[in-house]
């Protein structure tokens, strides 16, 4: 608990910095409405610190504690590293993969002709990484399941007003068959029934939206010490990735490991890299949406699949696992609503 509050200080801290190195150059930037995209002259150095409201592949934009949001391109020269507060400790670096909503950076880079602030360096801390990933496992499936619930709903609903017209046309055959209370009674009953079936499917799928499956798991292989991808393993991924797209509802969960060779920082952070080399072969190759991707993760030594004791068993572990999850409901076609007329031994759906 300690430690969160102080990385909310230090995040607090760091925001208010930001907005002093913002307001000295306002006199230089196009300025909107609050929440608003704010242009950056172009040529103009600046640097800011805020937090990332929005993620693309390419670019983020950046809010800070003033309201005001800049759009931040990032290159293939941008560096990400640690924002450290011990000076004689060397800074980690990170993959821009770890660039994450919610996440509050420095950043520092020059104005381009479009207005974007075109990133040289940008840093932070390792309590906003983590703050930043709990969000972003969380949130991220979440708006997927509930557009597509939405989706389903909408369907849910459809269905109801095509039943309702039945009923309404159900009821003027009996009135004019029957002509009595009884007629009446049972079309009341069949709108009840119809009305109780779609309320159970909305329960259903509202209870579902968490109901992932694994649907198939692969091991991606590395040499010892490098997280370069091998011709051999990428067409492991080729099939995933080309399976993945013919699921609904689906996500992508990768995470990285290491053999037990050399020290427990650097076995950290190689798993990481191998992580993120294989979130950015999916989404340069197979156009994967990054939302479709759980945050990937580094585990280093942790969970050995074999024993570290032997050659094949290091070899084993130098790995990244690859999981395609699938949501049971959501995936599942809908329930069709059964309605009996009245008078009828015969159900209709």
């Amino acid at each position: 608990m300690k430690k969160t509050m102080m990385g909310l200080v230090l995040c607090s801290a760091i925001m208010f910095a930001g907005t002093s190195a913002y307001a000295q150059t306002d006199s230089k930037d196009t300025k909107n409405d609050s929440g608003q995209i704010v242009k950056v002259q172009s040529g103009v150095k600046k640097k800011m610190t805020g937090t990332i409201i929005r993620r693309d592949a390419d670019n983020f934009v950046l809010r800070d504690m003033t309201g005001g949001d800049i759009q931040v391109m990032l290159t293939g020269n941008t560096k990400v590293e640690e924002k450290k507060s011990n000076p004689f400790r060397r800074s980690k670096n990170y993959g821009t993969t770890q660039l994450l909503r919610g996440l509050t950076v420095e950043v520092e880079g020059r104005g381009d002709s479009q207005g974007m602030l075109v990133a040289d360096k940008i840093k932070l801390t390792d309590d906003a990484l983590v703050m930043a990933r709990t969000v972003e496992t969380r949130v991220t499936p979440v708006e997927g399941r509930v557009a597509t619930s939405e989706n389903r709903i909408t369907e849910v609903e459809t269905n109801a007003q095509r039943i309702s017209g039945q009923i309404e046309e159900l009821a003027a055959v009996s009135n004019a068959a029957r002509g009595g209370a009884k007629a009446a009674q049972d079309t009341a009953d069949a709108a009840v029934a119809g009305v109780e079936a779609t309320n159970r499917r909305i329960d259903s799928v509202v209870a579902g939206l968490d109901d992932y499956k694994e649907k198939r798991i692969i091991s991606v292989n590395f040499k010892a010490g490098s997280y370069k991808l091998l011709p051999e393993e990428t067409q492991k991924l080729d099939e995933v990735a080309s399976q993945a797209k013919t699921e609904k509802a689906y996500m992508i969960e990768i995470t990285g490991f290491a053999s037990a060779e050399g020290k427990a920082d650097l076995n950290r952070r190689l798993s990481q890299q191998r992580a993120d080399a294989v979130v950015r072969y999916l989404a340069e190759n197979h156009a994967i949406p990054l939302r479709r991707i759980i945050t990937p993760f580094g585990y280093g030594t942790l969970n050995p699949v074999a024993d570290n004791s032997t050659r094949d068993g290091r070899e084993q572990n130098r790995r990244v696992e690859v999981r395609v999850l699938v949501n049971n409901m959501i995936a599942a076609p809908p329930a069709s609503v059964t309605i009996q007329r009245p008078g009828s031994t015969e159900d209709e759906k």
